[in-house]
């Protein structure tokens, strides 16, 4: 299979209807060719979208001691504030600031659990007098964007030849489970300084949707030669792409595909964009499971080229269960979470202390 140099615009009007076939073809060969997909005309409504749209900068707006009031340092669940360039991709600092939010159900961690029980719980919130109805438009979004990836996944798996329910036992009941968002701001950058607003990297979990909020470009998928492939923003349409646990889950039928985000050109002005990670079932062992594929969706898999330039490693998934998984991933992304509420795990993984800024292993 040779090398893909657009990434696939797919129309999700056409699952509801007699073109149902089409789509299904489309979505097959997106997840097993590319791992990126764009997709237009979903379920939430355009209105939501750009409602969204204007008010998500507004967070970054607030004062600075705001902001630092619910820094992410203050929240075993990683949710929160994380202030310009405190994020590490690949041992350098991600040109960055972010606020991370959640879909999650009450923190149900209680002494002598398993400690990853920690990590779902409630997001910080910005107080509604300084940023009136923001909790309760991002809550309708994300709510929106949980109900779209639940029927999403249902169709994945008709278009791999499974039944619709064959990612039920991970994915558990969705108000029963955490589920991510973000909001991230992308400075311009000044000629010769780094251009890395968020480094080379796959996700983690199932799938991950997200909308670019404002124009600019920035956003690239990496396919097998190593060339970076742009992600364009487009009009009310969601970017799609496939995590580790998917593909390690899928034995390798799904592709998750490195991706990375430059910081956008000095004079442009700041980039927005908003991804949201659907969550998994926390006691789940993803290599417990042998999903049964038809041979032809097998042949597929086994025609792609993978000789990947970044190879994506899931072996976390393949020892541990999801929600430990998931807690070693945000521990070494986040030391100044773990330094605070997972002592043990930030001295397994930080042996010489806190990392200098910039200069995580990870």
């Amino acid at each position: 299979m040779a090398a893909f140099h657009t990434i696939p615009v797919i129309d999700y009007s056409l699952s509801q209807g007699p073109q149902k076939q089409l789509f299904l073809s489309q979505l097959r060969h997106a997840i097993i060719n590319v791992g990126f997909l764009q997709l237009k005309n979903s379920t939430v409504p355009s209105s939501l979208i750009a409602r969204v749209k204007a008010r998500a900068p507004e967070f970054f707006d607030l004062p600075q001691s705001k902001k630092d009031q619910i820094n992410i340092a203050n929240s075993p669940h990683f949710m929160g504030y994380s202030g310009f360039a405190t994020e590490v991709t690949k041992g350098k600092a991600d040109q960055r600031e972010q606020f991370d939010l959640c879909i999650s159900p009450p923190c149900q961690y209680r002494e002598g659990d398993p400690i990853y029980k920690k990590l779902w719980g409630p997001a910080q919130w910005p107080d509604e007098a300084d940023l009136p109805g923001f909790r309760d438009l991002m809550t309708e979004y994300y709510g929106e964007l949980l109900k779209l990836s639940a029927n999403f996944m249902r169709l994945l798996c008709e278009s791999l030849g499974l039944p619709p329910n064959a990612f039920d036992p991970f994915l558990g009941d969705p108000s029963q489970i955490s589920h991510r968002g973000k909001i991230a701001k992308y400075l311009a950058i000044a000629p010769g300084s780094s251009n890395q607003g968020v480094g080379a990297h796959y996700d983690p979990d199932f799938l991950n949707i997200l909308l670019q909020v404002t124009d600019q470009g920035g956003l690239q998928a990496q396919n097998h030669k190593g060339e970076w492939i742009p992600v364009p923003p487009l009009k009310d349409t969601f970017v799609i792409n496939i995590g580790r646990g998917l593909e390690a889950v899928t034995k390798n039928v799904a592709l998750a595909t490195s991706h990375r985000a430059l910081s956008p050109p000095k004079g442009t002005g700041p980039r927005y964009s908003m991804p949201f990670s659907q969550g998994l079932r926390q006691e789940i062992k993803l290599s417990d499971y042998d999903l049964d594929f038809p041979r032809e969706i097998l042949a597929l898999r086994d025609t792609r080229n993978d000789g990947r330039a970044d190879p994506a490693s899931y072996y976390e998934f393949e020892t541990e269960c999801g929600g430990m998984a998931n807690l070693v991933g945000r521990v070494k992304s986040h030391p100044e979470v773990a330094v605070r509420h997972y002592p043990e795990l930030f001295a397994k993984y930080f042996p010489d202390g806190m990392p200098a800024k910039g200069s995580s292993p990870y």
